[in-house]
């Protein structure tokens, strides 16, 4: 079995183009890893948002996979590792007689804000690999690489070494639990609502998604107080109007002097539903076009 292990600091500082979204990216370190006919490179990367790293798999046809991994979720990973070797290694030689309907021998999952990892230790024909899943909560491409079974060890050997190098202390405040994404769906409208966190804190994003269109605002924790009571002041003020026009008389209280059929309103003064609806309905599409709080 030829394997070959490399290792390289890199100092470099990658700017996107202007006209492409997120931010720069510094990569601090790379490590390569030749398992079979495979290729791995972990690369740990650091933008505004924290350090993570990226798992890529270049296959012996040129094609690539790849993965992204928090630094807790990667160090979660590098013990299950360990597990699934400790499992292969009691296996014993494949028997083509025996083998699950699906190919699966062990699964696990690793859950990190709104991402899910599935890790499916498989075997076929070609013999026995690990396969790494990413999802997002709410959908969308699953990307995933195969790590041969009989390299897991030295993929977490590698891991190791990065997280001891890059990892300490960098997630030590981070909250481990976080709430589940929500989702509410109004006329041809989805709205999402996500929770994360990076190492300035817990945020929730929410989201607004039409067809061929994506809005999104981003609210830090402490804000969500604030952001609530101005929400339930708004909503207060919406019922106040309607609780108004169903009093009685309060159709008199606008009448003028100058009676007929010109004697509707007092001059100089507006109908209760002119008062609440229009002021308010332009509030809230200046902030629809205009929220992006970064």
């Amino acid at each position: 079995m030829d394997q070959k292990f490399e290792w390289s600091f890199k100092r470099i500082q990658y700017w996107r183009d202007p006209g492409q979204q997120g931010p720069a990216e510094q990569e601090l370190a790379t490590k390569m890893l030749q398992i079979q006919s495979k290729r791995f490179y972990l690369d740990v990367k650091q933008n505004r948002r924290g350090r993570f790293i990226k798992v890529a798999e270049i296959g012996a046809d040129g094609r690539r996979s790849q993965i992204f991994l928090a630094l807790s979720t990667a160090a979660e990973f590098r013990d299950h590792l360990s597990s699934f070797s400790d499992y292969y290694c009691s296996l014993g030689p494949p028997n083509p007689d025996n083998v699950p309907e699906d190919g699966k021998l062990r699964s696990e999952m690793m859950i990190k804000d709104n991402r899910r990892y599935y890790l499916d230790l498989k075997e076929n024909a070609r013999g026995r690999f690990l396969r790494v899943s990413q999802t997002i909560t709410r959908g969308g491409p699953r990307s995933q690489v195969a790590i041969p079974a009989q390299g897991m060890i030295e993929f977490r050997d590698a891991l190791t070494d990065l997280l001891d190098e890059f990892g300490a202390g960098d997630e030590q405040s981070f909250k481990q639990d976080l709430p589940e994404g929500r989702h509410l769906h109004v006329d041809n409208k989805n709205f999402y609502f996500d929770i994360g966190q990076n190492n300035r804190g817990v945020y929730m994003r929410i989201s607004e998604v039409k067809t061929n269109f994506r809005n999104a605002i981003t609210v830090p924790e402490k804000s969500w107080t604030r952001f609530r009571d101005i929400l339930a002041d708004y909503c207060e003020k919406m019922k106040q109007p309607q609780q108004q026009t169903s009093l009685p008389g309060i159709g008199q209280q606008h009448l003028g002097s100058g009676g007929g059929s010109g004697g509707g309103v007092i001059p100089g003064t507006t109908t209760v539903s002119d008062q609440s609806h229009t002021p308010i309905g332009n509030n809230i599409h200046q902030q629809d076009s205009g929220s992006s709080l970064k």
